[in-house]
């Protein structure tokens, strides 16, 4: 990954020494279960606990020569050990350190990524419940449909993020597993008590049967619950870019001081950091689709998955990571223009409330397809003449035969569609909502 997209955190975690480290760590492991079964004296095990440790220029020099990463780790290992490094990789092949390895890193980032996101979902919450009653359109295809509220829109958000959360933490419980079963997991030079007391140590699960390796699938299910929080995060961003565009004005990502949107045209604020965001959910989800293809290996295994996995594993947790913190950055620095979202409402003269015009008239005793077309017909010409809704409804003879004046302007008030917004909340952690509950009277603005 460049480092324009990594965080210090995963770049850390991922980094090439992090990688040998994690190696050893299972490496350690493998030698204290050696030693509890006698294989390895007291004395040497002490010995390799105080001395193994990595070299990176070391290693480098041996894997010029012998063109194997975990040859090269070993060797430079043992030459630090001394004699006593001859017990080593006992009885291990290389996937069993590698794969054992990996599912700690993975888990480790999977936390990292957790972390982060327990941030973002409790400030969503927090904002949701700040704007749970400003109302805004809703939109459907693109086209105003009817009124909700900003903060409901938020709270769709957060519930979203509350499944990426789940989908991660089971992610999280299938990776973390361990195998130390040999060259083709039939524990045949390192017996099954090795592998078991190596996991615990290391604080994984056991696989209960393996090949060479892990199977794939395991890798397959963390990065595509990784692409799937990053559409997420996407979506978020890519709602943000729609109500920026000077059309709709409704939110602002942050635009710092100093900050220039354009090196032509000084007017401009774009939202670079959303923009930013849907493009590296484009990558996850390729990389989701890479992680599936390491599925189907040969036989035992082969190593076509290693390769991807050197790039898709750090790139993926890095780019997530970094998805997180820049889109926290914006929902907590963005400019929420209520105003605007007012004025939006109104764009279509009243048009928002032709289904409560519709069922208004069923109840009257219309049937459906009768107030359906009345309606539509009324809608319809307030598009060509450019009048308020309310004002052709009025001159409609069926609906003002039908309706009191007051009757009919009452079904243009906007309470009626936040009236079950406090009850969705409820169903959340929200903080302190009944200490909220003040509603402000909109429905003049619409009379």
């Amino acid at each position: 990954m460049i480092e324009r997209y990594c965080t210090d955190e995963m770049e850390s975690l991922w980094s090439q020494e992090n990688r040998f480290r994690t190696w050893l760590e299972v490496e350690l492991a493998a030698c204290r279960a050696w030693a509890e079964e006698g294989v390895i004296p007291e004395g040497a095990l002490r010995n390799i606990l105080d001395r193994a440790d990595i070299d990176m220029e070391r290693i480098r020099v041996i894997e010029d020569t012998v063109h194997h990463d975990m040859i090269a780790f070993v060797s430079s290992v043992a030459e630090k050990v001394g004699p006593d490094g001859r017990y080593i990789h006992l009885g291990l092949t290389s996937s069993d350190v590698i794969d054992t390895s990996s599912s700690l890193l993975l888990v480790r980032s999977i936390r990292l990524i957790l972390n982060e996101l327990e941030m973002l979902s409790g400030e969503i919450l927090s904002m949701a419940a700040r704007y749970r009653l400003t109302p805004c359109i809703g939109r459907t295809h693109g086209v105003h449909a009817e009124p909700i509220s900003f903060g409901f829109k938020l709270l769709n958000w957060y519930e979203e993020l509350c499944r990426d959360r789940d989908r991660l933490v089971a992610a999280m419980e299938v990776a973390g597993v361990g195998k130390i079963s040999g060259a083709v997991g039939t524990y045949a030079h390192c017996p099954p008590m090795i592998e078991e007391r190596v996991c615990d140590l290391l604080g994984l699960t056991r696989a209960r049967v393996s090949t060479q390796i892990l199977q794939r699938d395991r890798h397959a299910q963390v990065v595509c619950a990784v692409a799937i929080l990053g559409s997420g995060l996407e979506r978020i961003a890519q709602e943000i870019r729609h109500l920026q565009r000077t059309e709709v004005l409704e939110v602002l990502e942050p635009f710092s001081s100093g900050q220039k949107g354009s090196s032509a045209m000084p007017h401009k604020k774009n939202p670079v950091v959303c923009e930013r965001i849907c493009g590296m959910a484009r990558l996850l989800r390729s990389y989701s689709l890479a992680s599936l293809e390491n599925i189907p290996l040969w036989h035992e295994r082969d190593i076509s998955h290693s390769s991807v996995e050197r790039v898709i594993w750090p790139d993926a947790f890095n780019l997530c990571h970094y998805m997180l913190k820049k889109t926290r950055e914006v929902v907590e620095g963005m400019t929420v223009l209520d105003e605007v979202m007012k004025r939006n409402l109104d764009l279509s003269k009243g048009l928002v409330f032709s289904q409560r015009v519709l069922l208004g008239l069923v109840e009257k005793g219309f049937s459906r397809e009768d107030a359906y077309a009345i309606v539509q017909g009324a809608a319809m010409q307030c598009w060509d003449e450019d009048r308020p809704f309310l004002e052709v409804l009025e001159d409609d003879p069926r609906i003002a035969n039908a309706f009191q004046e007051e009757e009919l302007r009452s079904l243009f008030d906007i309470e009626y569609y936040l009236r079950f917004i406090d009850g969705i909340f409820e169903r959340f952690p929200v903080k302190n909502l009944s200490c909220t509950k003040e509603k402000a009277t909109r429905k003049e603005r619409y009379e």
